[in-house]
């Protein structure tokens, strides 16, 4: 399968290592290991100052990569995992509660389904494998579901986890239930169902 991302940049380089070195940097200054020091706290929980912190430092770069600027960065592990979270992670902290927070999905599965393909999740610690995956767990897709689920179960057994794959396994029932996450239609403009309102009243996953 041919890149989505295939255009070399000048100025990609540039954005990949200023990616790098803020969000995932193993060195032990603030602005250099916010990403990690961060952790998953903040990553998948909603926190308005985390996310003017994205949108300060890489609503450019989201935008850049939504036009496939960054076309190279597909060739190494770290930078295909810069890729993923710029186009699946980082929409959601810049447009909570708005349908542009799903926008370039599908170009963020592209990119995650030809880098496992590469092998550079397996490239990847485990700490930040995880983000390889979530562009199938956002997939309204059950057979991405099902792979998303295969993946996420193989690296929790590899971390020994209690429950290898949990979370993956919720994104698949509400897929396979509702062929949808209810919980998108009304930034998506989509009219909710009875069945689906009530699943939401009842507490049901708004992730």
């Amino acid at each position: 399968m041919a890149s989505p991302f295939s255009s070399h940049s000048g100025p990609a380089t540039a954005w990949r290592e200023r990616l790098r070195a803020r969000w995932w940097s193993p060195r032990s200054c603030s602005a250099a290991s916010i990403w990690r020091s961060a952790g998953p706290d903040r990553w998948f929980e909603k926190d308005g100052a985390f996310d003017a912190d994205v949108r300060r430092g890489f609503e450019a770069a989201h935008h850049a990569a939504a036009r496939g600027e960054f076309g190279d960065w597909i060739r190494t592990a770290e930078g295909a995992l810069a890729l993923v979270i710029l186009l699946d992670q980082f929409p959601r902290n810049l447009y909570r509660s708005s349908g542009h927070a799903y926008a370039t999905d599908g170009l963020a599965r592209r990119v995650a389904q030809e880098a496992v393909t590469l092998g550079h999740d397996r490239a990847t610690d485990a700490e930040l494998r995880e983000f390889f995956y979530l562009p199938f767990h956002h997939a309204e897709d059950l057979a991405l579901q099902d792979e998303g689920v295969a993946l996420s179960r193989a690296l929790g057994l590899q971390r020994g986890e209690a429950e290898p794959g949990k979370w993956a396994a919720i994104h698949r029932e509400i897929i396979a239930r509702f062929g949808r996450f209810p919980h998108r239609n009304r930034a998506l403009g989509r009219a909710t169902t009875a069945e689906e309102q009530a699943f939401l009243d009842d507490g049901g996953f708004a992730g």
